[in-house]
């Protein structure tokens, strides 16, 4: 099956897939705290998928994700065109997700997943979190 036509596919192509406003404004609060980060991070071990936003050195993945294309439990809508389609796409979207997550967390990595709509500020509050108390255990650690 294919999109419902070519003018749908050019569009849905041309959707930020990185540096959307929701991950700058995360990254500019992240920043302006103090935090140094990586962005657009290779997953490890798995080809084709990328970490938003990587703390490396403690193994922190944020990822923020866009209402529509992950399946937002709020915000996502279903195409009426070639609903098909688009649902077996989504679904493939979501369970890519999924099998992201697991695999960072096997790899010993704290993985935090936001939505594109929460509030930039409260989802830097509970990254910053997530960082300190990383750090803060491996410190305990001696590493």
């Amino acid at each position: 099956m294919k999109p419902s036509s070519a003018g749908v596919s050019a569009r849905m192509s041309r959707q930020a897939s990185k540096d959307t406003a929701a991950e700058l404004a995360v990254r500019r609060l992240l920043h302006a705290a103090g935090l140094r980060y990586r962005v657009e991070y290779p997953v490890p071990g798995m080809a084709r998928r990328r970490i938003d936003v990587a703390f490396t050195g403690v193994k922190v993945a944020v990822l923020i994700d866009g209402c529509f294309w992950h399946g937002c439990p709020e915000h996502a809508t279903h195409p009426k065109a070639n609903a098909e389609w688009w649902r077996k796409k989504l679904d493939r979207n979501m369970a890519r997700d999924q099998e992201t997550t697991e695999h960072l967390v096997a790899q010993g990595w704290t993985v935090l997943r936001f939505w594109e709509h929460e509030a930039p500020d409260e989802v830097a509050a509970v990254v910053l979190a997530a960082v300190k108390h990383r750090r803060e255990a491996r410190k305990r650690r001696g590493n």
